[in-house]
């Protein structure tokens, strides 16, 4: 097996390295952001830096994979079989014309992009509308559906909050469309603000913070809580932060999970924090080989359960790329599984769909 990965690896470079590099490295450099000399002056007064980079509070040591686990991943997702692609064209929702924010709403674009409605506030998630999450448009992982929306049509936001700086999470083309269409400020974990500034966005628009800061907008709290992860856009890793999010009204209470491995910081969050009314876990892009930085869909529920008692989950990271060579549909059909286990109230959105309702219908649309 390891012969044939290493066949692939051999024949992929092979056909970057003819004319087909010139497009794929269309638009690279700019994607790429900034370099960690413009990072480190921000970066280096965090008590989470050390060594030269962001240390996760609790060891992550499966962040890096070895030579035969790349290689066996590279023939797991190049040799996968149809339960790997959704059977079907993704059903999409055309989200309803922009109404005023109401008190505790999300509305699911797919990955990890939502909008989330807070005592009539709007905070847009980790937006990535690009067809590829990569810093190249011709190669990388292609979506599984469009956006359900354009990212113009959008209604007003308040807010823009990024978890980290990888590619399906923090996309180029994406902010810069943001940066003009809307005047929401980015809201950031520490080091991505260089990232901004790198593809000019103004200065009076960003936010950085470190784990466990807040910021206030209006009557909305935003504050910058841990994840177990890690981050880099190119050969150079953690030199950014990474973080979730807990967003705090008047009222309700949002718990955004960004992309994260299960972390004892969880049931702190949800002392500090909560109880949230409703959660947002990243349940999909598991594997053997990275158990500490990214949560399989029994993880979620677990975290969910740290974080609140009675709050609403809401899935995120899965069905739109492929990043790990489990079946499309499995990660939700596990997380009902645990949920049902464990008494989660969970609604499961088509892209582009808003859940309002505290008890919605289940819709395993995912089935059809």
């Amino acid at each position: 097996m390891w012969v044939q990965a290493a066949r692939l690896v051999g024949g992929t470079a092979a056909v970057v390295a003819g004319g087909f590099a010139l497009r794929a490295v269309q638009g690279a450099p700019a994607a790429l952001g900034a370099s960690p000399l413009d990072i480190h002056p921000v970066a280096r007064n965090s008590p989470n830096w050390s060594e030269g980079v962001f240390q996760n509070l609790e060891p992550a040591s499966d962040a890096s994979m070895t030579r035969q686990d790349q290689f066996r991943l590279v023939g797991e997702l190049f040799t996968g079989n149809e339960k790997r692609q959704p059977p079907f064209p993704v059903p999409l929702v055309t989200p309803a014309p922009a109404l005023p924010a109401g008190e505790l709403a999300v509305t699911w674009y797919g990955h990890s992009s939502a909008i989330i409605e807070i005592d009539g506030y709007r905070v847009l998630a980790d937006p990535v509308w690009s067809d590829r999450c990569s810093p190249s448009r011709v190669v990388g992982p292609q979506r599984l559906h469009e956006p359900p929306s354009a990212l113009d049509a959008l209604p007003a936001i308040d807010a823009v909050i990024i978890s980290h700086d990888h590619y399906d999470h923090l996309d180029v083309d994406t902010v810069k469309v943001l940066a003009r269409t809307q005047r929401a400020k980015f809201f950031v974990p520490l080091g991505i603000g260089a990232h901004l500034r790198e593809w000019r966005i103004p200065e009076d628009r960003i936010v950085e913070l470190d784990w466990n800061e807040s910021a206030t907008l209006g009557e909305l709290t935003l504050v910058c809580t841990p994840a177990r992860h890690f981050s880099g856009r190119f050969l150079t890793r953690n030199v950014t932060l990474w973080s979730s999010w807990a967003l705090i009204g008047p009222t309700h209470r949002a718990f955004f999970g960004g992309d994260t491995g299960y972390t004892k910081s969880f049931p702190d969050i949800g002392a500090d924090h909560g109880p949230f009314d409703v959660t947002l876990m990243p349940i999909g892009a598991y594997h053997p080989g990275w158990p500490d930085i990214h949560m399989n869909p029994e993880d979620a529920i677990r975290a969910h359960r740290d974080v609140t008692d009675t709050g609403l989950l809401v899935p995120i990271h899965w069905a739109t790329f492929r990043l790990a060579p489990h079946p499309w549909s499995e990660p939700v059909e596990r997380m009902l599984a645990a949920a049902a286990a464990e008494n989660v109230r969970v609604a499961t959105p088509r892209p582009g769909e808003r859940v309002a309702s505290v008890s919605p219908p289940l819709d395993t649309w995912w089935r059809a």
